[in-house]
């Protein structure tokens, strides 16, 4: 009922390996009748305590579309493995670019105004996103920016779906304070202790905030407001002065080009 019939190997080739997370391995491969390429994530069910989370992410991803979130192409099952064969964005993920160069505010806003474009989406059909950060905002060559799935319904009995959506608010305005600083808030703390201060202590500050401009702080502090039904949605962010500093997806085409300079010198 959620995946496609058939076996991708037959259609696949050229497999390269790219990435690997908690769920498994991220490839790019070639359609043998295409040329196209294309990026598989193989996910082994095994190792998976709630494996319906993963084909209920593979559910959202197939009906709930959005220019500003990678498309999935199918999804077959190999053996013991759930695959996903997605849009493979060659200008890679931000966080590489994050770790190398610094975002000017009108980057800062092009990139912000795609996410909140996405986010705007999955909210309005009760869904969240639940991992926004820099690794998972891919660019393509030419400087469109589109988020990464990883969705799940928004749940009543968890909280009302306002305050559960501003989760994936909050988390932007982290990725915010990283593109500003390059780094996101208490990065050399454990992952653990990092978590535990941001759930205590007051929300996170800019390092750099005299880099910042007064209406870029505010922008950033309609995100990072301690209580969910005082945090601003997707839609209200979108209509924030700030946004008025977007420019086309060329302007960030200068920062894929850099990074990629810097890298192939290293």
């Amino acid at each position: 009922m959620v995946v496609d019939q058939g076996d991708p190997r037959t259609l696949l080739e050229n497999y390269v390996k790219i990435g690997e997370g908690s769920t498994g391995i991220v490839c790019i491969a070639r359609e043998k009748h295409s040329g196209r390429q294309v990026a598989v994530k193989m996910m082994d069910l095994r190792k998976q305590q709630r494996r319906e989370l993963l084909f209920n992410e593979v559910v959202i991803m197939r009906d709930y579309q959005h220019a500003n979130v990678v498309e999935m192409y199918k999804s077959y099952l190999v053996g013991e493995e759930l695959w996903v064969l997605m849009e493979f964005l060659q200008g890679g993920a931000l966080t590489d670019i994050l770790s190398q160069i610094r975002l000017n505010e009108e980057q800062i806003a092009t990139v912000c105004e795609s996410v909140l474009q996405a986010l705007a989406y999955l909210h309005s059909q009760g869904v969240i996103h639940r991992d926004i950060k820099s690794d998972s905002i891919l660019l393509t060559l030419d400087g469109r920016v589109s988020a990464t799935t990883c969705t799940l319904p928004s749940s009543p009995s968890l909280s009302t779906p306002f305050s559960f959506n501003s989760v994936d608010i909050w988390s932007l305005g982290i990725m915010v304070i990283e593109m500003v600083d390059g780094e996101p808030p208490y990065f050399s703390d454990s992952p653990v202790q990092a978590m535990k201060r941001l759930r205590d202590s007051p929300p996170p500050k800019l390092k750099n905030a005299h880099k910042a401009s007064p209406v870029l702080r505010d922008f950033l502090e309609r995100m990072l407001t301690r209580d969910p039904l005082e945090r601003a949605t997707a839609q209200e962010l979108l209509d924030h002065p700030f946004l008025l500093q977007t420019g086309l997806p060329e302007c960030l085409v200068p920062l894929i080009h850099r990074y990629r300079k810097r890298t192939s010198t290293c």
